[in-house]
């Protein structure tokens, strides 16, 4: 008899397939996207409201089926899958309401009819979820519990699976991804919130980001001068690549992997090191707008900012934590760092940048601890009861970051700071007028200790697979279309295509690849405003059927 934990993370899915006698690990297989259209929860959940709940549902399931059809089990040999994600992600898994986490006002959820939603830990027969077809009749599918309106069962698993709880001193955790969550630990007292902090982040957004795949930048380091790139293999392994002038792109030393992209662990490294060694003395400018890390692999200045965002937004939540809690910043002992980019970033790189509190006296990385929970809890290691007054208990201390002022003036400062190159001690003298404490100068550094190689326990030894048959194609009549295609041109990933069919012409998207409403390039650049990414529907919903 075998079990799945399963990951829904914003940018893929992972999951692993464990022997439930052995308690082995025995393949793990994850997506490279999330299957729906966007970077983000956001975009994941007005696609969702668009188009109905049903088809992105169906969208969803489908693509975890064929990750299944990948295993080397039957479906009916399949016992029991437990899974983790955020709030977003585990409602459109489950088909329930999700309006009320677009519409956090209680006003507007009135006037829309929305109740009180629960999402406490629910078990499903695996038909229920996966349908009539799926053979898992003799299946019980564990969904865990959110703890709060932005915050899912994955803030859960940061704190229950990192040393967070058991640690007695002033503690910081974070889930670092698109929507990073946070917890801070003061006395026993657990407060907790959510920044959207945006694809860029995960590479997403950049114009040369990638997720993490073979041939990408996932490190830079300063070698006489000059930056030595380090770049992932077939096995997600970072090797040795070029060493290269940044400013000029002239390879002073081949290596074997040639660089095809950079990760969002890259990009922070890369920004790290050029502010370290002056290359940038102005935020967001590069030297001439850019920098060249191998043929066709650049960063410009709108990536700067891009980046610059999503790090000044998790910065902003720290400090706000701490500001609200009544704390000082060098009150900060531990800083627990999760997720696939808390693991791989390097966190002295990260931490000089704002990524990471440069006053926590000690950093640890863990690993992605979504998917060890929910493995944990499908193996029966986790009261269930436990789980669910956990999730209740920390729910009383929650601050919702888009309605707190002291968010609002520090991010303020941070985008200034990002965007257009606030110096720091103006930063430090805006944040004295809002009466708030100055950010401290970086010191000594802290103690750094990592808990894992890889963000995946038993990756090394267990089969792991990536499915990248994902083709699920939406479209939309675009009226007036000239066919002039300027809009497949303008698509950073390729994603759109125009088809003429039935005496009408359409866009088509590939849903995996569109970055949906965070991108809308290919609507500015139509002349004709014949692209309007609002009445999309799946080609052929038959193909996604699955209830």
């Amino acid at each position: 008899m075998y079990g799945i934990a399963i990951d829904l993370g914003t940018s893929g899915f992972r999951l692993q397939l464990i022997d439930l006698e052995s308690k082995n690990v025995l393949k793990t297989i994850m997506t490279m996207k999330h299957p729906l259209p966007g970077g983000n929860v956001i975009d994941h959940l007005g696609f969702a409201i668009q188009v109905g709940g049903d088809v992105a549902n169906n969208i969803m399931i489908s693509t975890i089926r064929n990750m299944f059809e990948m295993l080397p089990v039957l479906p009916e040999e399949i016992k029991r899958i437990a899974v983790c994600g955020n709030p977003i992600q585990l409602s459109l898994f489950q088909n329930i309401e999700i309006r009320d986490l677009a519409y956090a006002g209680k006003n507007m959820q009135q006037r829309l009819g929305i109740g009180e939603v629960k999402r406490g830990l629910r078990i499903y027969d695996g038909i229920a979820i996966f349908g009539p077809s799926s053979g898992l009749d003799d299946c019980e599918v564990i969904v865990l519990p959110s703890i709060e309106h932005e915050i899912g069962a994955d803030a859960l698993a940061m704190m229950v699976k990192t040393d967070f709880m058991e640690q007695e001193g002033i503690s910081l955790v974070t889930d670092y991804g698109t929507n990073a969550e946070m917890a801070l630990k003061v006395n026993g007292r657990i407060i907790t919130c959510s920044a959207a902090a945006g694809p860029a982040i995960e590479g997403q957004g950049i114009k040369c980001g990638m997720l993490a795949s073979p041939g990408a930048i996932s490190d830079v380091n300063e070698e006489n001068g000059m930056w030595r790139l380090t770049v992932l293999d077939e096995r997600m392994d970072g090797r040795k690549s070029h060493l290269v002038d940044p400013l000029t792109g002239s390879v002073l030393e081949k290596g074997e992997l040639v660089p095809e992209g950079i990760t969002g662990t890259g990009v922070i490294a890369a920004i790290s090191l050029a502010i370290s060694m002056g290359l940038i003395k102005t935020l967001p400018h590069l030297p001439n707008g850019k920098l060249i890390l191998g043929e066709g692999v650049e960063l410009n200045d709108r990536d700067i900012e891009e980046a610059g965002k999503a790090i000044g937004a998790i910065r902003a939540a720290h400090m706000t934590l701490l500001v609200e809690s009544g704390l000082r910043f060098e009150d900060l002992e531990y800083m627990y760092m999760s997720g696939a980019s808390g693991t791989y970033v390097d966190a002295d790189k990260a931490r000089k940048i704002g990524l990471v509190p440069g006053f926590a006296k000690k950093i640890i990385q863990f690993g992605n601890t979504s998917l060890e929970l929910a493995k944990d809890v499908m193996l029966g290691n986790y009261d269930l009861d436990e789980i669910q007054e956990l999730a209740d208990r920390i729910k009383a201390d929650h601050i919702m970051l888009a309605s707190n002022e002291t968010f609002k003036n520090i991010y303020a400062c941070e985008l200034a700071y990002w965007t257009e190159g606030m110096p720091e001690d103006v930063y430090n003298n805006v944040l004295e007028s809002f009466n708030m404490p100055h950010m401290p100068a970086l010191e000594l550094a802290p103690v750094f200790q990592k808990k894992v190689k890889k963000d995946i326990s038993n990756s090394e030894v267990a089969d792991v697979e990536i499915m990248r048959g994902m083709n699920v194609i939406i479209e939309e009549e675009s009226k007036g279309c000239l066919g002039c295609r300027i809009c497949e041109q303008e698509c950073p990933e390729k994603a759109i295509k125009i088809v003429d069919k039935q005496g009408k012409r359409f866009a088509g998207y590939a849903a995996h690849l569109c970055l949906g409403m965070s991108c809308q390039r290919c609507i500015r650049i139509c002349p004709a405003k014949a692209i309007r990414y609002r009445e999309i529907r799946p080609v052929s919903t038959e193909e996604l059927s699955v209830m």
